[in-house]
């Protein structure tokens, strides 16, 4: 077996050797093998799932796009970690969901269940006696049940209104027993399930805005016109004005730029600080803008989500730090610039 090559190391100051070969060094490629054969057989879980879909899925959709409350999803340890998170993506892509645990509901929580709601839960086995009781409460109040489990002919697949059965696949532990493949086909089952409801629903980024205003994915889904600069701030000069008028306005609004527009007030061109230094010359002063400036500036209308407009700024092979927003006439309504995007926790 090859030895993993070790480098010398500081602590406190001091320069020490080799660090001593330990077990984790010695059994690393055992892991990584391990860990593929993990990966692996997950994969083909995984692979078996979308192949066996059918329209039992489309029915899933309509009951619970059609549901006028909330959906419940329960499960029972492993499959209730998983019931979880996939009441958590229902509810931030539009679908309103929570999370009820099976033995809390046996204890007073069926009462969060009401007409209207539809019930998701998730076993394995499909013989969980904690969710039971929740099956009698659907029963009672005729509340549509979906069951994600592993047995077509389980208690609750027979007790559902539809059943998600995933297909026959090996858990990726050596005994087979620690719920791992079948987990991740529940997990991403119920992706599965948020992104056919959000596209049912036509739910877009301005809808997902509403529910994710904080941290970097907040600031990625903020539109522009809420982080750019007005147009009081605006660096603008008029073709045929001489790149002397020009830089004391660029230095002025220290955004690096300048906007050049034409006799309709539309931009059609900027110069920055390198147009400058590439036409560094004699007569620069006096030329026309237009002679400067590049004709095909990048913009953005104001409306856009700050994500695209960190995008456009970094797209091509020359990035950019600023960023002019127009209306549909091209005409300039405020500039953006890398620094507010860094403001907003973009980067």
């Amino acid at each position: 077996m090859t030895a993993a090559i070790c480098y010398p190391y500081t602590h406190e100051g001091v320069i020490r050797t080799q660090p001593p070969m330990t077990d984790a060094t010695v059994t690393l490629p055992r892991d990584i093998e391990v860990a593929r054969s993990v990966l692996a057989t997950e994969a083909a879980g995984l692979r078996a799932l979308a192949d066996g879909l059918d329209a039992h899925f489309a029915t899933t959709v309509d009951i619970l796009s059609a549901a006028t409350g909330r959906i419940v999803v329960s499960g029972m340890g492993k499959s209730g970690h998983v019931a979880r998170k996939i009441a958590a993506t229902l509810a931030s892509t539009g679908s309103p969901a929570l999370f009820v645990h099976p033995a809390e509901a046996s204890h007073g929580d069926l009462g969060m269940i009401v007409p209207g709601d539809a019930v998701v839960a998730l076993s394995n086995s499909g013989e969980t006696a904690e969710l039971a009781d929740l099956i009698g409460h659907c029963s009672r109040f005729g509340l549509p049940l979906v069951a994600i489990t592993g047995r077509a002919g389980s208690t609750l697949a027979k007790a559902a209104s539809v059943a998600l059965v995933l297909p026959e696949a090996r858990e990726a532990c050596p005994m087979g027993l620690t719920p791992t493949t079948s987990t991740t086909m529940q997990m991403a089952l119920g992706d599965a399930l948020a992104v056919a409801l959000l596209t049912r629903r036509g739910f877009g980024a301005a809808d997902f805005r509403q529910f994710h205003p904080g941290g970097r994915l907040g600031a990625r889904l903020r539109l522009v016109r809420d982080l750019m600069h007005g147009a009081a701030e605006l660096p603008l000069a008029i073709v045929g004005s001489a790149v002397r008028d020009a830089i004391p306005t660029m230095t002025a609004r220290r955004f690096g730029c300048v906007g050049i527009l034409d006799a309709a007030g539309r931009l059609c061109g900027i110069i920055t600080d390198g147009d400058l230094r590439r036409a560094l010359g004699p007569g620069l002063l006096e030329a026309d803008v237009a002679t400067v400036m590049s004709r095909t500036p990048r913009t953005i209308a104001p409306d856009a989500l700050a994500a695209e407009a960190l995008h456009v700024m970094n797209a091509w092979d020359r990035p950019i730090t600023a960023l002019f927003v127009v209306d549909t006439a091209h005409r300039p309504l405020g500039l953006l610039h890398m620094h507010d995007l860094l403001r907003a926790g973009m980067a």
